[in-house]
């Protein structure tokens, strides 16, 4: 029996999505849905949850819940990766809190900047162990990571953990609806072309009958500016750089060193940056789990209806041959020139029988490509620091982070580092 393996399953709301499309798709029936998390509680949730769906939808796929990681990969033809390293408590807490005293202040913290820079260092690890085992026990696998920082970790097993691994973001499939909502235009029909790095992706083309919606787009942008809205951020940004970006305002806020500053505190107001909402969504979550845990686990007639995420489509494509065109992470081979070889970039992708296959995309505008580069630099230094474990590298990926190094001298974001360093304690490997 073929065994798609989901790492982080006791993720129940998310493993509902990707492994309850995997049991509506008809090619995937009779595969074994492999669960594996550390927190077995969580663990037994969703595959009470997962039984509830099978029985429903009439699937024929099994689904085994596994307490040794090793066991659950064995033979794995497909590993779907969601974890978190740390969780919200301590880790995310510690991530936006010692920072705040330094004046440093984010919103989601888990890309780039201090945030995402310490928890990439917090999870590298425990991927390149997932990479071990596989490499051992299913050394064919496809590794699909959804878990973030998505650009480093996808980067990092792919030249370093020797997976064959691409990355999903539904930041792609949502970008043009999400625009034009906002913009009240009409997406059907609409030919879009994206590409850049995950989370700074750009919408280098918009076109509907051969026309270019852009002079439209922008002009309607020009209007929505002068009202207050939560995409403030991405629609500034594409007035003055000249293409829309794929993730949300609230994530493009801390990318930048343009909109979160102490010198002009004005800024958060006027682009309606919510300063923390991550881990105020975090602790909502954690305590809405009991009302969501009786709804998911204990409802045995719980349906699920096919989701947007990719996962299930990846697998449907290769295992029928029909093409599906998904926009993954992978990495930089030649793909878009003008961005780093080194670096992990998100293109369009043709998924059949023979896997994932990247497609050429030139280069870049050069003011994205430049803006694009501003983050891949934190990015390949956060992954030197991971693998040769010296502490100046941590410090060097936190002075080149834009937001950071525009708000802290060189002295402060050492001290900065060493602090984080010293909270996160045992989640963090030794650094010299």
């Amino acid at each position: 029996m073929n065994k798609i393996v989901f790492l982080g399953a006791g993720s129940t709301v998310f493993a509902k999505n990707v492994l309850g499309d995997c049991m509506r798709t008809p090619a995937l029936q009779d595969f074994e849905l492999a669960l594996f998390d550390i927190d077995h509680e969580r663990l037994s949730d969703s595959e009470a949850m997962l039984k509830n769906i099978r029985k429903s939808s009439k699937s024929t796929c099994s689904i085994k819940a596994y307490h040794d990681r090793k066991e659950a990969l064995r033979g794995a033809k497909y590993v779907i990766n969601a974890i978190q390293v740390g969780g919200y408590d301590p880790c995310t807490i510690t991530d936006f809190e010692i920072p705040k005293k330094y004046g440093l202040r984010q919103t989601i913290a888990d890309t780039v900047g201090i945030g995402g820079i310490f928890r990439n260092l917090r999870t590298i690890p425990v991927m390149l162990g997932f990479a071990e085992d596989i490499r051992e026990v299913c050394p064919d696998a496809l590794f699909l990571n959804y878990t973030n920082p998505m650009a480093v970790l996808t980067n990092v097993m792919n030249t370093y953990g020797h997976v064959r691994t691409v990355g999903l973001c539904h930041s792609v499939q949502v970008c043009v609806p999400s625009l034009f909502e906002l913009l009240d235009m009409d997406p059907t029909g609409v030919e879009a072309k994206i590409a850049g790095i995950n989370h700074m992706a750009w919408l280098l083309e918009a076109k509907k009958d051969g026309v270019d919606l852009y002079p439209e787009i922008k002009r309607r942008a020009v209007e929505k500016q002068k009202e207050k809205h939560p995409d403030m951020v991405r629609l500034e940004m594409m007035l003055k750089f000249g293409y829309y970006i794929t993730e949300s305002s609230e994530h493009n806020a801390e990318y930048h060193p343009y909109f979160i500053k102490k010198s002009y505190p004005e800024l958060i107001d006027r682009f309606n940056i919510p300063l923390d909402e991550y881990p105020r969504r975090c602790a909502k979550q954690i305590e809405n789990w009991k009302d969501m845990r009786e709804q998911l686990v204990h409802d045995q007639d719980l349906t699920h209806t096919r989701s947007h995420e990719y996962a299930s489509y990846i697998l449907e494509a290769i295992e029928t041959g029909v093409p599906y065109k998904i926009g993954g992470n992978v990495m930089n081979t030649g793909l878009i020139p003008n961005l780093p070889k080194e670096a992990c970039v998100e293109v369009p992708c043709l998924v059949d029988r023979s896997g994932v296959m990247p497609t050429y995309v030139g280069d870049l505008p050069p003011q994205c490509a430049a803006l694009n580069r501003t983050n891949i630099n934190t990015q390949l230094l956060t992954i030197e620091a991971a693998i040769t474990r010296k502490r100046e590298h941590i410090y060097h990926a936190a002075m080149l982070d834009p937001h950071t190094s525009a708000e802290l001298s060189l002295d402060d974001i050492v001290s900065l580092c060493d602090d984080l360093i010293e909270a996160h304690g045992d989640w963090l490997p030794s650094f010299r």
